[in-house]
């Protein structure tokens, strides 16, 4: 073992790439992963039999089968019908399919949890759909979401280390193909699982800081706080 070694790569711009790559993979396919997520809770609520059988044949599909199998699919079997994309798209498009998939359970969750009562009570004021989902439902929702979108979260980053099956230069990748020229095994993949647990850890903290701010005794506090002396001693009067 030499830790000059692993220091080494830590520092190097090969693997500095390959996390970034990584980071780019995992953000872009969560972002489209939400998308999807979304308008599949959308979908799945509607009544209209052809819509609703197609999202839980979509759900049932990507769910059922290997996030690895997706990959694969994608990149090997789309060329053949005339569909050429690059390892990068491919791996983005599956990852990003498959996070649908459970995004929409965590989504459709959590928009149900919000009783009928206060879209009815929001509705009777005026309000419009839009603005109901915009103002009372999501602010609600969110809360109730983002934790299980956190695990998600830490999920994708973790499995988007498969897509190195198809030469997409992440961070997995450039630690195996040093370890392979080098045979230096245990130091290249301490300084990949080094840079893994340093990106976790980010998106802990984020997610941390976000749960936190959406609580609502917090906002209220905060809230507080900027008002005026004078606007405080109004409220309480």
């Amino acid at each position: 073992m030499s830790l000059e070694l692993v220091l080494q790569y830590l520092i190097s711009p090969t693997f500095f790439h390959g996390a970034m790559m990584t980071l780019l993979i995992t953000v872009t396919s969560l972002a489209f992963g939400l998308i999807a997520g979304f308008i599949l809770a959308l979908l799945n609520q509607v009544k209209f039999p052809p819509v609703k059988w197609a999202t839980i044949f979509y759900l049932w599909l990507f769910r059922g089968t290997p996030v690895l199998f997706q990959i694969i699919f994608i990149y090997n079997v789309l060329p053949s019908f005339g569909i050429r994309l690059t390892a990068f798209s491919s791996a983005v498009i599956a990852l990003s399919l498959n996070e649908g998939a459970y995004m929409a359970e965590i989504i459709r969750s959590g928009l149900q949890a919000i009783s009928r009562g206060q879209t009815t009570a929001a509705q009777a004021l005026g309000m419009n759909r839009v603005s109901v989902m915009r103002y009372v439902v999501l602010p609600q929702a969110a809360r109730i979401m983002l934790p299980p979108i956190g695990n998600q979260t830490i999920g994708m980053l973790k499995t988007s280390a498969l897509v190195s099956v198809i030469a997409v230069e992440d961070l997995l990748l450039v630690a195996n193909q040093t370890a392979s020229a080098s045979f230096r095994y245990f130091e290249a993949l301490s300084a990949a699982g080094i840079y893994y647990l340093a990106l976790t850890t980010i998106f802990m903290g984020l997610l941390y800081w976000m749960e936190r701010s959406l609580q609502p005794k917090r906002r209220q506090h905060a809230s507080a706080h900027s008002l005026s002396p004078l606007q405080i001693l109004d409220d309480k009067h």
